[in-house]
């Protein structure tokens, strides 16, 4: 059996602390594959590369067993907030 949509929030909640997460299993179930957005105060003064490499590295047993691991945001809270607010503010379509 594959890894779980919950291994891996309890993952990442535990080595990331984040305020936002949210991870959809792409797989179909199986665990393969995952798609994650995730605000945390560990990726302050850390460049896109560096912040997908955090979380890499927090998933490090995990991706043993993931083969495609899609990291949709991986933000600061304050990037996080300045984005929330920037969607309030748009017009509705």
């Amino acid at each position: 059996m594959g890894v779980t949509k919950e291994q891996v929030e309890a993952t990442l909640t535990s080595k990331l602390k984040p305020t936002h997460l949210e991870v959809v299993d792409t797989s179909g179930g199986c665990g393969a594959s995952f798609v994650i957005e995730i605000v945390s105060e560990q990726f302050e003064g850390k460049r896109l590369l560096e912040r997908h490499r955090v979380v890499n590295s927090a998933l490090e047993e995990e991706m043993k067993e993931i083969h495609a691991l899609s990291i949709k945001k991986a933000l600061t809270p304050e990037q996080w907030k300045q984005q929330l607010e920037a969607e309030k503010s748009k017009p509705a379509a």
